[in-house]
């Protein structure tokens, strides 16, 4: 995940920062001429910034779709750096694809989007410790409470079909967020997609991979490859759980692809890796929703 040898691996890889110069950037269109064209590939669609209430106060978050008809919904979780542009971005990318998209701010509880501002870097020690400190206090019983009123608001909003069922896409500490999600209404949400999630399949015995056979979603599995060296024995859990399911389900480990290789603001990005996820995740979404 995004630690301290997540950041070794990228020195090592000889990757540039580029957190700051995405952080100084506040408008859509500012970030959209600095990222690549297929992460901006999104027409016709309608987004605006929303507040949606929770049991534990009022959550930040962006919802997009296309401007016309109804379409299944999809609860977009953010990795550790949180709703900012480049997942504002995705969003709508993801909703020219004829979805209804809601990014969420899953810090709203100390902090409102972004978290992350403009002239800090994830490299500094004080915005990193800020930040895992924020994700410590997230378990699966506050990311439960949040995915209730999310899922919620999404059956609200008329862009949304509820006659189909619900996707959830999440990166980094955002992967074991999908499983929650599933796990807490399985009627519901059809699809999930991990994309170099975070502790996804652990030994432990709350491990959130071991919810997945209570629930009837689709899965993607996107590893990142230095993280499967960390934790080889992930995709083998994951896969003895997934594998007697007949639900669609897929996992691998992109080779050459490190950890936050997704998120085109990242320093890890890799866009023929990305761009191989994200027509993944179309092919999950288009089979089970």
């Amino acid at each position: 995940m995004c630690d301290d040898i997540t950041e070794a691996d990228l020195d090592r890889a000889g990757l540039p920062v580029r957190r700051r110069e995405f952080g100084a950037l506040v408008g859509a269109g500012a970030i959209a001429s600095m990222l690549p064209a297929s992460a901006c590939a999104a027409e016709g669609v309608q987004g605006r910034d929303v507040e949606i209430a929770t049991a534990d106060g009022t959550c930040d978050a962006y919802f997009t779709a296309p401007g016309e008809g109804k379409h299944p919904g999809v609860l977009m979780w953010p990795d550790i750096r949180g709703l900012r542009p480049a997942f504002r971005q995705m969003a709508d990318r993801l909703a020219g694809e004829g979805y209804a998209v809601l990014c969420v701010n899953p810090f709203y509880r100390w902090a409102k989007s972004p978290v992350v501002y403009a002239g800090h870097d994830f490299d500094d020690p004080g915005v990193r410790d800020t930040l895992f400190g924020y994700l410590k206090r997230l378990d699966r019983a506050t990311v439960t409470t949040d995915a209730k009123a999310h899922l919620a608001f999404l059956d609200a909003q008329k862009e949304v079909d509820t006659a189909k069922g619900v996707g959830t896409a999440g990166y980094c500490m955002g992967g074991p967020m999908v499983i929650y999600t599933a796990a807490l209404n399985p009627e519901r949400v059809k699809a999930a997609a991990s994309f170099h999630g975070a502790s996804v399949g652990t030994d432990k015995p709350d491990s959130p991979h071991l919810l997945i056979p209570e629930t009837k979603a689709g899965y993607l599995f996107a590893i990142a490859d230095n993280d499967d060296q960390q934790n080889p024995e992930e995709k083998t859990r994951l896969k003895a759980v997934l594998d007697p399911r007949p639900e669609w389900h897929e996992v691998e480990v992109y080779k050459g692809a490190l950890h936050g290789w997704c998120p085109p603001d990242g320093r890890a990005y890799n866009e023929a890796a990305a761009e191989k996820a994200w027509g993944r995740m179309l092919v999950l979404f288009k089979a089970a929703l």
